[in-house]
């Protein structure tokens, strides 16, 4: 039966719920032998294959072997002392050692992403075997009973089999010689192979005394007849003295063929024919196949790498062992890729080691949690690739001190892709060789995109088959959908683990369906089906009116005819009205962009990068009733993972993928965002959304559009967003590509400290207004601030640090920055444990300053002494006119002192009572303001008593007045502080 029907008869009577028994991974296992893949690499591993790609075959005359790939039956070779002598003679002389030197550097070595999303691991560093469940032909082609997640997680795993015992013996006694070990993509094969190379350079396979890997992909290239020896010699050129004597002598040898659905290989004697001659030229394809046959070398060890959809290309008599890679099919392993991963030191960057390691162990410690509550998450662990998704994520939002223009979220996600598919095609049988990665694109894109339109994230059978099947017309349609399903699919959807849902499906990781509905969109996938046929015709009619174009001219000089150029205008007329088709196709693409990323229904959601964080990590506290009502998905990612994919960067990884974005197509959707996107980001949005678009400016990379886009942005309020050294290397980031003053930068409730202001230092001195309130700002920060005020380029005129802990050595460093900075006109430190001393250190160099109007020191602890060697100071001060003391531990008689100051007199007005004498202060609302804006970060207890005195002072001073007017007026006030007294001891303010 061919694939095609096969295929048929699946879509007819099967079900894609049926695909759950492979969708799902391979039954749970507990204490397997530990050590996969800590780069993705499957298959589709393009670093791998361009390892394998320096390799080849050439090997001796060997004899005829039979029996499915094990060698009961084989006739040994004769090897006589001479050979033997030879052998040894070559083995003293280091070719094998120079070999596995030359392997080992080649297969250690990790590929850019790895480098590139945080720090590089060996292989022996941080590796953990995937579960390999032994196997045979009929359970590959036989449908296995549909288990959900959590059965698969308690049910052990039966017939697990170690890398190193593939070639144990089989169960009828028999010696295995042929191995093929299979798995979709995503489970480690390709990484799987790596180590087993480095275990044997290291000495740790003393089963095989030479391993020779090939990139079945690098030979599919040749066509030209080669004979094994040379192409052994031409990629490994240590082995010239090793292979004369391969097939006469004892040597174990193991080939290893990585990706063997890359090669169209024929075990029909009419397609191939025997060769046992390894100095026999034969194209690759022939060479391979002999020596899966056992025809030439019959004693070398093969071990063969494939995606299912290939196995049965080789038939079953010459496979002596099947081991299917089923991934992490086990919590455990998952906890320690983790434990192992995110514990690794130099992890962390930056900082001190005991912050950093305390940080990595909590990241561990939540993650397992979270894998402990059988989410969503624990499925995709099963594939490490995801696991390695997971803690480069990870590594970007808690470990990325700056942001290189290289390090995106978008980025990771690209690279990811490529490490995965890296351009490989679906199906090598296929004439249409489309790519793996195009075809998910049109296909599980359009899924992804058909849910984010409908805000769903779980889908059901009936989805699935409009999605991938309702355009099937063709038998090889058919066929690069059976190879689909076999291969890819389970990579991007797996079963839903919540309870009531089991039978539908969601994307493996949340963020790749918003990745892979903005990629369906910006590719253009997104058309009607006269969009489609247009652009087809007007390719066709535009290549036709060149050559037409060329015959007119010459019978226009013959046959000076009239409507010779109206034809050839005609011919023009549709390429030029689909090109202007194609620009409102951008258009839309930009006005889609626009649309998703100022949405008002999500304006009050957490910015996309605590949204990732907490995907991954899970939300702490009590789990949902499963009868609760779901929140609403949100798909804010989606915007930003349209801009990331136009950036450069991420435009060429993808056209190796085989999903090209054009330059022009990139530069008109910029160009059409400008009077989307831009125009949108004008109107005010709320501190989460506004991260969101700071975020996006710096996932499209776009410079020039990100400088015109920032250069409208006077007032930014980032209010209670948690700014991790993530977000403060991305406002940088994006603020850099200007040099324009902000009005006012509001950072208030935000987490930094001393690093952050560090990062955001060039951004700071472009602000007049700077709100740092209530960030645990102490010493080390003001050292920070003072050396941003001291800076000749500052322009930061009002400074906000209530609500800080600053302290004594804060205020040194705040009172040397005073005393040297010239644009700074309002400093509030209210509530910053100053102190006596810290104000004396404020009052003496406060002398110095000349630009300073306006001072807050409430509530600090102050006595009179302190208050008054400030308003002493402040009296010669040429313009500081106001001074704030209230909330302070003033006497009586600092109460009179201060009264007695007039600000026609002395020049300076100090704030410390509700009252001026015998009447009511101008400045009373604004002092209960603040009080009401600082309760929750106030000792309330301390609020009471100082209230308590306020409320005395105003009663006093009414008695003292007989001014009806005056006394209507503290009545007022006094009201207003019994009002929030009442408040406050009820709990309620």
């Amino acid at each position: 039966m061919s694939r095609a029907m096969q295929c048929q008869s699946c879509l007819r009577w099967g079900s894609w719920v049926q695909l759950q028994r492979s969708l799902s991974p391979s039954r749970g296992t507990r204490g397997v032998h530990v050590c996969a893949a800590s780069v993705p690499g499957t298959a589709g591993s393009c670093f791998l294959r361009k390892i394998l790609c320096t390799s080849s075959i050439s090997l001796p005359r060997g004899y005829v072997v039979h029996q499915g790939g094990s060698g009961e039956n084989s006739v040994q070779p004769s090897s006589s002392r001479h050979s033997q002598s030879q052998l040894r003679n070559v083995a003293s002389s280091g070719a094998i050692k120079k070999h596995q030197k030359s392997l080992s550097a080649w297969f250690s070595h990790q590929p850019n992403e790895e480098r590139q999303f945080g720090p590089s691991f060996s292989m022996d560093a941080v590796h953990v075997d995937p579960v390999i469940r032994e196997s045979s032909l009929e359970e590959i082609l036989k449908p296995s009973p549909d288990l959900t997640i959590q059965e698969q997680l308690q049910q052990p795993c039966r017939q697990v089999i170690s890398l190193h015992n593939l070639f144990d013996v089989d169960a009828c006694g028999r010696q295995v010689r042929n191995v093929v070990l299979y798995g979709t993509v995503g489970t480690g094969k390709s990484t799987l192979i790596k180590k087993m190379v480095v275990d044997w350079c290291h000495g740790r396979l003393p089963r095989f005394e030479l391993v020779i890997p090939f990139s079945c992909e690098d030979l599919s290239h040749s066509r030209a007849p080669i004979s094994l020896r040379r192409l052994i010699t031409k990629k490994y050129q240590h082995l010239r003295d090793v292979v004369p004597v391969l097939g006469a002598s004892n040597l174990k040898v193991l080939f290893i063929l990585n990706g063997l659905e890359r090669l169209n290989l024929d075990f029909r004697l009419a397609g191939t024919e025997l060769c046992c001659d390894p100095s026999e030229p034969v194209p690759p394809s022939a060479i391979v196949v002999n020596l899966l046959r056992k025809y030439l070398l019959p004693e070398a060890s093969i071990i063969v790498t494939t995606r299912p959809s290939a196995v049965r290309r080789i038939p079953a008599k010459y496979v002596g062992r099947y081991a299917e890679i089923c991934g992490f099919s086990d919590t455990n392993l998952q906890k320690l890729y983790f434990q192992m991963r995110l514990s690794q030191p130099g992890c962390s960057g930056e900082g001190t080691r005991e912050g950093s390691s305390a940080e990595q162990e909590n990241l561990v410690e939540m993650l397992s949690r979270n894998l402990e509550r059988h989410n969503q998450i624990t499925a995709a662990c099963f594939l490490p690739s995801y696991c390695w998704l997971v803690c480069t994520t990870l590594h970007f939002l808690y470990f990325t001190r700056t942001v290189p223009p290289t390090q995106t979220l978008t980025g990771i996600y690209t690279s990811f892709l490529r490490l995965n598919f890296s351009g490989e095609v679906l199906d090598s049988t296929d004439p249409t060789n489309i790519s793996m990665m195009k075809y998910v694109a049109k296909t599980v894109g359009r899924l992804a995109y058909q849910g984010v339109m409908s805000r769903k994230t779980c889908f059901s059978e009936d989805d699935l088959q409009q999605c991938f099947e309702v355009e099937m017309k063709t038998e090889s349609e058919l066929n690069l959908l059976e190879v689909f399903r076999s291969d890819v699919f389970r990579f991007f959807l797996s079963p839903c683990v919540q309870p009531g849902k089991e039978h539908t499906f969601v994307f493996t990781i949340p963020a790749m369906q918003e990745y892979l509905a903005a990629l369906y969109v910006v590719l253009g996938e997104k058309k009607t089906l006269a969009q489609r046929v247009g652009k087809e015709l007007s390719e066709v009619i535009g290549r036709v009116s060149e050559d037409v174009a060329v015959v007119l001219n010459i019978i226009s000089k013959v046959l000076p005819l009239r409507f010779l150029p109206v034809l050839f205008n005609l011919l023009k007329i549709f390429p030029r009205y689909f090109s202007r088709l194609s620009g409102k196709e951008r258009d839309a693409i930009a006005h889609t962009m626009a649309e998703e990323l100022f949405k008002e229904e999500d304006y009050y959601n957490d910015d996309v990068l605590d949204q990732i964080n907490s995907s991954i990590l899970g939300v702490e506290g009590p789990m949902r009733h499963p009868d609760e009502a779901p929140d609403d998905e949100v798909f804010e990612l989606f915007p930003i993972f349209m801009g990331g994919i136009l950036s450069r960067r991420n435009r060429a990884i993808l056209e190796q993928l085989g999903c090209s974005i054009k330059n022009l197509a990139a530069f008109e959707i910029a160009k059409a965002m400008k009077k989307t996107v831009i125009r949108k980001s004008h109107k005010g949005l709320p501190p989460s959304e506004l991260m969101d678009y700071l975020f996006f400016l710096h996932e499209f990379q776009n410079e020039r559009f990100t400088a015109e886009a920032v250069r409208s942005l006077r007032t930014i309020s980032l209010t209670s967003v948690k700014m991790t050294p993530l977000k403060c290397s991305v406002l940088a980031s994006v603020m850099s590509t200007t040099c324009h003053e902000v009005e006012e930068l509001n950072l208030t409730s935000c987490n930094l400290d001393s690093s952050s202001l560090r990062t955001l230092f060039p951004v700071l001195l472009r602000c007049k207004a700077l709100h740092l309130q209530l960030n645990s700002l102490g010493s080390d920060a003001c050292k920070e601030i003072r050396d941003l005020l001291l800076h000749d380029k500052c322009v930061v005129s009002s400074l906000r640090l209530a609500n800080n802990p600053v302290g004594e050595q804060g205020a040194q460093f705040l009172a040397e920055a005073l005393a040297g900075n010239r644009s700074l006109t309002h400093l509030s430190l209210l509530h910053t444990a100053l102190g006596d001393r810290g104000a004396e250190a404020i009052a003496q160099h406060l002398a110095h300053n000349q630009h300073l109007q306006e001072l807050n020191l409430g509530y600090n602890s102050l006595t009179d002494t302190a208050a008054l060697r400030v308003v002493e100071v402040a009296k010669k001060h040429e313009a500081l006119d106001k001074v704030h003391l209230y909330f302070n531990d003033i006497s009586e008689d600092g109460k009179r002192a201060l009264h007695s100051l007039r600000m026609d007199r002395d020049g300076v007005r100090a704030l410390v009572f509700l009252t001026a004498g015998t009447d009511v202060s101008d400045y009373w609302s604004h002092i209960l303001n603040v009080v009401q804006r600082n309760l929750p970060f106030w000792d309330r207890e301390r609020v009471r008593q100082h209230l308590t005195l306020l409320l005395q002072d105003l009663e006093s001073s009414r008695s003292q007045t007989a001014n009806p007017w005056s006394k209507a007026k503290f009545l007022r006030v006094e009201s207003e502080v019994k009002k929030m007294l009442g408040k406050l001891q009820d709990g309620t303010l």
